[in-house]
């Protein structure tokens, strides 16, 4: 097999070309030693040895009640907030469009934007984030310093239906653990259109009719025994929480590796290649 039915989980940051200190990272998974090993990551790249998984969030479960317990609350919330957003701007970031989301979501009585400029504290602290999720319906989620957030994770564990902007941001990212029909789970707003100021989200949100929205939010609150990671000292019974499922799409990646060997086919050949069209 030749490593590659080996593994790795790791941050963001280790297929940098150079080991200059200026980097974030490093090219860890560019040396040939670790060509063939898939890595876990919160966040994947362009090519195809590496799989994203959930980032963290505040809820691990040791028991399977407890997950029940939670998505129960989730269907009871009242959300009285059409939509929310919790981050800062990036004015520095060439083509974001936070500062347009802002303006949009300050002129709406049925937004609630969390500021999260220089740090706020309401940012730090897990229970007003999820407060501020749990109080909405849909759950506005940009990209950021990268493709991804760890806030779309908060906001599926909140029942709050995450609105992307950018297909790289989810739907090419977390295909071990998203449907792959997103309209089930999310709302899409191309960011173009926002940008050229072609859609208000109030009024794209507002059209989306009632069972709908009540669909997509049960979907939303299907997926978080999923995305949650159990408290590792114990195992959740009958349900598969992140980490089972990671560890069961490495396990299909290297069967389907053995299978082609078995058929004597080159295991290198699509395992490790570059994709510019991934997002």
């Amino acid at each position: 097999m030749w490593g590659r039915d080996h593994f790795l989980e790791a941050s963001l940051g280790f297929k940098e070309t150079t080991d200059d200190d200026s980097d974030r990272g490093s090219k860890l998974m560019l040396l040939p030693e670790s060509n063939n090993i898939t890595l876990l990551s919160v966040e994947a790249s362009l090519w195809n040895d590496d799989c994203a998984i959930p980032y963290p969030t505040y809820f691990h479960p040791s028991k399977d009640i407890q997950v029940r317990k939670w998505q129960r609350k989730m269907r009871r919330m009242e959300r009285r907030y059409l939509f929310t957003f919790t981050g800062a701007s990036r004015p520095n970031s060439a083509g974001s469009i936070r500062g347009e989301l802002i303006d949009q979501c300050q002129s709406s009585s049925t937004c609630n934007f969390v500021s999260c400029l220089h740090g706020a504290k309401k940012c730090e602290d897990p229970l007003k984030v999820l407060k501020a999720f749990q109080s909405s319906v849909f759950c506005l989620q940009p990209t950021g310093d990268s493709l991804t957030r760890r806030s779309t994770f908060d906001s599926i564990l909140a029942g709050c239906i995450p609105v992307f902007f950018r297909p790289g941001s989810a739907y090419a990212q977390y295909i071990c653990y998203m449907p792959r029909n997103h309209t089930r789970y999310s709302v899409f707003i191309p960011q173009n259109d926002l940008k050229d100021r072609k859609v208000l989200i109030n009024e794209t949100l507002l059209q989306i009719p009632k069972k709908e929205v009540l669909a997509m939010r049960e979907e939303v609150i299907k997926l978080i025994p999923g995305i949650v990671y159990a408290d590792p000292s114990y195992r959740l019974e009958s349900l598969e929480d992140a980490f089972d499922i990671a560890v069961k799409g490495v396990l299909d990646r290297v069967e389907t590796v053995r299978r082609g060997i078995k058929k004597a086919k080159d295991p290198s050949i699509g395992f490790v290649e570059y994709n510019v069209t991934k997002f």
